[in-house]
C-alpha cells in the first residue's frame, strides 16, 4: 500500500511536469518582450500624433540626437546625409534618426532654407554678441527611408528649429566660433506607417 500511494504521488507529479512543461514551451515561444513588441508594432500600425525633439549641444557638427514619445516612441543618434548616405556637414539635405527601434530619414532642406537667411543677420544682439533664431518649417519623413518599427512611415513633423548662442569675440560669427550654443528641432505631427 505504501508502495502504491508513492506511484501515485510520482504520477500525479509527472503530469503536472509535463503540464508546466507544456506552460513554458508555449511561453517560450511568446515571451512577454515578445508579446509586448507585438502589441506595440500594432498600437503604431494605426498611426497617430509623435512629438519630436531634435537636439545638437555646442557642435555645428552632422551628429546630433534625437527623442520622439508619442504614438511612435524611440530616442539616438542623428546624423545629417545626403540621399546618398554621405554624411552632410551642412545640414541642408537630410537628418537620419537611428533610434532603438530603427530609423527614417527627414526631409530638412526646406527648414534649413529658412534658418540660412534668418542666420545671415547674426549677431542678432551685437553688444552681447549672443543668438537667438527661431524659424518654422514642415519636415516630411523621406520615402521609403524607414526600417525596423519604422518602415512605411509616412506623415509630418510641423517643427521650430531654434538656436540659442553666445558667440566667441571678436563678435563675429564663423562655425564653430561660440562659446555655448543649443540648436533644437521639436515639434508634433501625425504620423503613420
Amino acid at each position: 500500500m505504501h508502495w502504491n500511494g508513492v506511484a501515485a504521488m510520482l504520477a500525479i507529479a509527472a503530469v503536472a511536469g509535463a503540464l508546466v512543461a507544456g506552460g513554458c514551451v508555449s511561453a517560450a515561444a511568446k515571451p512577454p518582450a515578445a508579446a509586448a513588441a507585438a502589441s506595440a508594432r500594432a498600437a503604431t500600425a494605426a498611426g497617430g500624433t509623435a512629438n519630436i525633439m531634435i537636439y545638437g549641444v555646442n557642435t555645428d557638427g552632422a551628429y546630433w540626437h534625437a527623442i520622439i514619445s508619442g504614438v511612435i516612441g524611440g530616442y539616438g543618434p542623428t546624423v545629417s546625409i545626403y540621399p546618398d548616405g554621405q554624411v552632410d556637414p551642412a545640414h541642408n539635405s537630410e537628418m537620419e534618426l537611428r533610434l532603438t527601434h530603427g530609423s527614417f530619414r527627414l526631409s530638412i532642406a526646406a527648414l534649413d532654407k529658412k534658418f540660412v537667411k534668418s542666420a545671415s543677420h547674426e549677431p542678432v544682439y551685437p553688444k552681447t554678441c549672443t543668438d537667438l533664431i527661431s524659424v518654422t518649417g514642415t519636415t516630411p519623413p523621406v520615402a521609403g527611408s524607414g526600417n525596423g518599427a519604422y518602415r512605411g512611415i509616412s506623415g509630418r513633423f510641423p517643427v521650430t528649429l531654434t538656436l540659442n548662442e553666445a558667440e566667441a569675440r571678436p563678435c563675429q560669427p564663423s562655425p564653430g566660433a561660440f562659446r555655448a550654443q543649443l540648436i533644437t528641432v521639436a515639434g508634433s505631427g501625425t504620423i503613420s506607417f
